[in-house]
């Protein structure tokens, strides 16, 4: 898949670094770049979502690489999931510290 060779490349990523972001292999993306074999559609669906597109545009299908849905403005970015994800796995400890390093923050903002 020629399109997520570009998309990665756009986004200055290496194939390391996307593999990390998706939480696959190195060498999965490899495969998926060079033809060698296809992601899933729940990886599909993670990449589409990341790179901002549709699956259609990553597969092919189309040469529209837009949405082709209206995402609400109240809906998580990937990356947005991601850190909540992430903050959600933390101790409650941590998840204080954080809470008072974005209270810092706002006060000084």
């Amino acid at each position: 898949m020629k399109r997520i060779l570009e998309l990665r490349q756009k986004k200055k990523l290496t194939q390391q670094q996307l593999a990390d972001i998706l939480n696959v292999s190195q060498q999965s993306i490899h495969k998926y770049e060079n033809g060698i074999c296809s992601p899933t559609i729940e990886g599909l669906r993670d990449m589409a979502e990341f790179f901002d597109t549709s699956i259609d545009y990553l597969v092919g299908i189309t040469d529209n690489p837009h949405r082709y849905e209206n995402i609400s403005k109240d809906a998580l970015t990937f990356s947005e999931k991601r850190l909540l994800t992430y903050y959600r796995s933390l101790s409650p400890v941590t998840q204080e510290l954080i809470q008072q390093v974005i209270s810092e923050h706002e006060k000084k903002a």
